[in-house]
């Protein structure tokens, strides 16, 4: 019998990853075994810490536990490619939260239609989003979409420039970067 290894994931910094280790640890993970990150599920970009667990940190027999699929992946083909790495290696899946088993055939149907699901929910999530900031940035207004005010006044820099005045000297005079006084003179001018 294999060993139980443990995988959490948060994707930003600000979230804590305390809740998925206590549950992890409750459900027979040895702190040796807990795998973290703090990293974006989009993509198997920069999750050092899941591929350093699927290479060098199980063996054949051992089974990996997650407290939610969207955990270990967030789109289909990437939790199908980590299913296969899982079972080239001989080792189970399972998911504290969903009745994920890889062990046997239902399970591993129910693990790759829980995957397509997750999958579709996250597009239409970000469909949702996209809606949102797109009617947001329509309505104008005050809106956090439409970044940050204008700080510098454009017309100060070009009249400056005309008087003879040099971007550094242009630059300590307002009180700004040299390079937003370059900035500012490479835009086209407003008529």
């Amino acid at each position: 019998m294999g060993e139980l290894i443990g995988y959490g994931r948060v994707s930003s910094r600000s979230q804590s990853l305390e809740i998925q280790k206590a549950a992890l640890i409750e459900a027979g993970v040895g702190k040796d075994h807990l795998y973290t990150e703090k990293v974006s599920g989009r993509s198997r970009e920069g999750r050092r810490v899941l591929d350093d667990m699927l290479k060098r940190g199980i063996r054949r027999g051992d089974t990996v536990l997650v407290t939610r699929l969207d955990r270990l992946a967030r789109s289909t083909r990437d939790l199908l490619r980590i299913a296969d790495v899982l079972d080239d290696k001989g080792v189970d899946l399972r998911v504290l939260e969903q009745p994920v088993d890889t062990s046997s055939p239902a399970g591993k149907l129910f693990f790759t239609l829980l995957g397509a699901f997750g999958e579709f929910e996250a597009s239409i999530r970000a469909e949702r989003q996209r809606e949102g900031i797109d009617a947001a940035l329509a309505k104008g207004g005050d809106s956090p979409f439409r970044g940050r005010p204008a700080t510098i006044n454009g017309i100060k820099v070009r009249e400056l420039t005309e008087a003879g005045m040099g971007p550094s000297r242009i630059a300590q005079h307002m009180g700004i970067a040299r390079s937003s006084v370059y900035r500012y003179l490479m835009r086209p001018k407003q008529t």
